[in-house]
């Protein structure tokens, strides 16, 4: 008998990679007949769905001052959080829970809630926020794991926003919900790379509760890759994501404006006006603005190939894995999951921040002759639904 299965995530809506991620997952076990049911928070832009009626209330963390005491009692379970995740529990019955991002909007006290309703509870690990409290290892632009064991570097440091009173709340939160309470109430937490498994490891989890498993395409997207016409490779090359500091992007565009090669740049963020102006003269870089899917595929299939130069520890990015489903080597920062998706024979890794090595990996690429095909057929496989959902149901299914 399959198991019935509550998807709990931050916001019902294709907000982030996490909430597509959700998505991506409740749509594959439906299509593969599991009773699935979300549970999220309120929110205006948030797909219809059946079971709306039992998401947590809206909250706002820059709203007024009530507004921002409400927010801050989400954070620790307080509220109406719990009995709203009480009643989805007692009407749908499912036997795993399927938590994903849950801080701060929903709460992590939906996992002491299911495991005590004698759930099975299985958290997928989108970001770093069990060992960060501000999510992101990142301090001054630079790597940071200064609060793997003890989180007070979160407050002294005001890592959050730069503020004492969000570090604060974040100090605190961090020390309700420890390694020791989360682990009590979890049985498996999923992590999308080895790196990261690594990393909670590194911060004192369980490696028996620890379970490396790949994203996986969207089935539609992934059709899409396999039954697109074979497109003439341009001569290009392309970036597709956050125009954000993290993301390396602003190295990235350094490089390409010593290089003679054409680069295209799609997506936006906050550094989307400060690079458009600082690069401007530069007549071999073309920024696109953001795309939508379609684009993104023709703009990734034309492509000679891909750059990922992230600067701080991605995950299991997407952008790597869409442009080898199309077929797209690509050139990626030596950094986080990233060189775990790309062989010598998919791409190039180089190491982050440093404009000399990404200006030799991007001639190097240019001066290989890639075989795009394997790329996408060994791809294709590699991220596809059905492997992914396997490993899935084995997780599930382990006492």
């Amino acid at each position: 008998m399959k198991q019935r299965v509550l998807i709990v995530n931050k916001f019902y809506y294709n907000r982030g990679g996490d909430c597509i991620a959700s998505i991506n997952l409740e749509n594959l076990l439906k299509a593969n007949g599991y009773e699935v049911a979300f549970f999220a928070m309120k929110y205006p832009e948030n797909f219809e769905s059946e079971y709306s009626q039992y998401f947590a209330s809206q909250i706002d963390f820059s709203g007024g001052i009530t507004a921002k005491i409400a927010a801050a009692k989400r954070i620790f379970g307080l509220g109406d959080v719990a009995r709203d995740f009480k009643k989805i529990l007692r009407d749908f019955r499912p036997d795993v829970v399927h938590l994903n991002n849950i801080h701060s909007y929903i709460s992590p006290i939906v996992a002491k809630i299911a495991k005590r309703h004698h759930c099975r509870v299985v958290w997928t690990l989108h970001d770093y926020k069990l060992l960060c409290p501000s999510y992101s290892c990142l301090r001054d632009n630079a790597s940071c794991e200064l609060c793997f064991h003890k989180k007070s570097p979160v407050l002294k440091l005001r890592c959050m926003k730069n503020s004492l009173a969000a570090s604060a709340l974040a100090y605190i939160e961090a020390l309700r919900w420890n390694r020791a309470t989360l682990e009590r109430y979890t049985d498996a937490f999923i992590c999308p790379s080895q790196f990261m498994a690594l990393k909670m490891t590194s911060g004192g989890f369980n490696p028996d509760k620890l379970k490396v498993l790949c994203n996986f395409v969207d089935p539609v997207k992934l059709e899409k890759f396999r039954t697109a016409e074979e497109h003439t490779r341009l001569d290009y090359y392309c970036y597709v994501g956050r125009l954000s500091q993290e993301k390396g992007v602003a190295t990235l565009l350094e490089a390409a404006s010593q290089l003679p090669y054409e680069l295209r740049v799609a997506g936006d963020g906050p550094l989307s006006e400060e690079l458009r102006s600082r690069f401007a003269h530069c007549n071999n870089i073309r920024f696109l603005g953001r795309l939508d899917a379609s684009e993104v595929s023709r703009l990734l299939g034309e492509a000679r190939f891909s750059v990922i130069p992230s600067e701080w520890y991605e995950n299991n990015p997407l952008g790597v894995i869409e442009s080898l489903c199309a077929g797209t080597p690509v050139v990626g920062a030596r950094n986080g999951g990233i060189p775990e998706l790309i062989s010598p024979s998919s791409g190039i890794v180089f190491t982050p921040k440093d404009v000399v090595k990404l200006q030799k990996a991007i001639e190097q690429a240019f001066a290989t002759e890639w075989n795009n095909n394997a790329i996408q057929a060994d791809a294709l496989t590699r991220f596809s639904p059905e492997q992914h959902l396997a490993a899935l149901i084995s997780i599930y299914q382990q006492e």
